[in-house]
């Protein structure tokens, strides 16, 4: 190689890690606040003002820190505001992080430098957040690795052509038409977490058969690990916190849609969701006009006459949530439901004393219209169908350290466990 040659590549390289520094959003001056809302009126106000407002992102309480208050991400061009709107409606407040940048800069160093020491196909699952590619790329291993048990298809592409995979395990006997359990993850982008607890099912299921084969005796189960994949690889390369989709808005100074408000069932109510594009739960112009919702759509009604259980994980807040998050109204079988998230509560607690609350997610959480569970179980025929909010992990709840992975998704996993177990205690497929 000439000098001249060696010269430009090395002139290449550092150009292309330059855009990768620019690309970065390092959130320099981002403040986080908790706010103390002291009755009913205020929450909502505050709700309501975070939903006007396209800098603020209204966190949820970290409930296993015993704290009362909610966490604020603001940008520094709407600091100014948000204080004078909690001076003026007499909002307790304090300022808990000047500079959330040295954090996020923090994290990805340490994410980076403990993935390279497991280097895809064979991911070390508790050892790092990867990305979509090399997830796919693990998926892709399996059916080498464990040809009596694993199956990956592809079932469509994201917005930005990345191709979503789904994994079937089995137990390799040949019956077909098994009932099944479908888990997803990951619809938010930023809820990293998530597509770390789906990734150990499939190695609980894989590597330790033997301790779950019954799991899998009557029981087909299908995962997806990551939904949103652009908008995952998105906060892997350029903005950590990002949460929608990354296909354009009607606006375009807004890009992506909530994939958890695009669902064709009650798609629509303000209660719940919004039109506006800027706002973080905007739900599209149309029900399933994102080609990802399109995706879990399809697999929902390919398996709607053997679909027993629908898991979709996210993070956070120590929640089993059931239908209906649009009305206040409860599906017909939801006793049946609740003892299936009863089982995976009083699994954990009994494991690790940490306490998780289920129930419709109207009245547990908030509103949601255009949800994945309410579709599954009116559309796609679900038996039990439930959102399962992960721990909150970091300073942000959706941002765990990699050190914090272990502690969440093995307790997470008891909690999963139990509930199939559950469901396949209650609902035996006919011999």
């Amino acid at each position: 190689m000439t000098s001249f040659t060696l010269l430009g590549l090395l002139l290449v390289l550092l150009l292309l890690r330059f855009k990768g520094l620019l690309a970065w959003q390092d959130y320099k001056d981002y403040k986080v606040f908790e706010v103390k809302p002291h009755d009913d009126i205020k929450l909502r106000m505050l709700h309501q003002l975070a939903r006007e407002k396209a800098h603020w992102d209204l966190l949820a309480p970290r409930r296993n820190y015993n704290e009362s208050g909610l966490r604020v991400l603001v940008s520094p061009s709407q600091v100014d505001g948000l204080l004078e709107l909690l001076k003026t409606h007499s909002i307790e407040h304090q300022l808990l992080l000047d500079d959330l940048s040295p954090l996020v800069e923090a994290q990805r160093a340490e994410n980076q430098r403990s993935k390279s020491l497991n280097p895809s196909p064979r991911l070390d699952v508790l050892g790092g957040f990867y990305t979509h590619a090399e997830i796919n790329e693990y998926l892709d291993s399996l059916p080498e690795r464990y040809p009596q048990h694993a199956f990956v298809k592809q079932f469509g592409w994201s917005y930005e052509r990345r191709p979503l995979k789904l994994l079937t395990i089995h137990n390799g006997d040949g019956r077909s038409n098994k009932p099944v359990i479908f888990i997803d993850a990951a619809m938010h982008a930023r809820e990293w977490i998530a597509p770390s607890l789906a990734l150990y099912i499939i190695q609980q299921l894989l590597d330790n058969y033997a301790e779950n084969k019954q799991l899998l005796q009557d029981y087909d189960w299908i995962i997806m690990p990551v939904v949103n994949a652009d908008g995952y690889e998105f906060s892997h390369t350029d903005s950590r916190y990002w949460r929608k989709t990354r296909k354009p808005t009607w606006d375009p100074e807004n890009i992506g849609t909530d994939l958890n408000r695009n669902f064709g069932y009650e798609w629509g109510h303000d209660e719940g969701s919004s039109p506006d594009p800027a706002e973080e739960i905007y739900r599209g112009e149309h029900a399933f006009d994102q080609p990802e919702s399109q995706v879990v759509r399809d697999i929902l009604l390919h398996y709607s006459d053997r679909l027993t259980f629908y898991l979709s994980l996210h993070s956070y807040g120590n929640f089993f949530l059931l239908p209906w998050g649009h009305t206040s109204d409860l599906p017909k079988n939801y006793n049946d439901m609740m003892e299936v998230a009863d089982a995976g509560a009083l699994a954990i607690v009994q494991a690790t004393n940490e306490i998780y609350s289920y129930g419709s997610g109207y009245h547990l959480m908030y509103p949601t219209s255009g949800d994945s569970t309410d579709y599954a179980v009116a559309v796609a025929n679900a038996t039990v169908a439930i959102t399962m909010e992960l721990p909150a992990g970091g300073f942000l709840g959706f941002d765990p350290w990699v050190s914090h992975i272990e502690g969440i998704v093995t307790e997470s996993w008891i909690g999963v466990r139990a509930m199939a177990m559950e469901v396949i205690r209650r609902y035996q497929p006919e011999s």
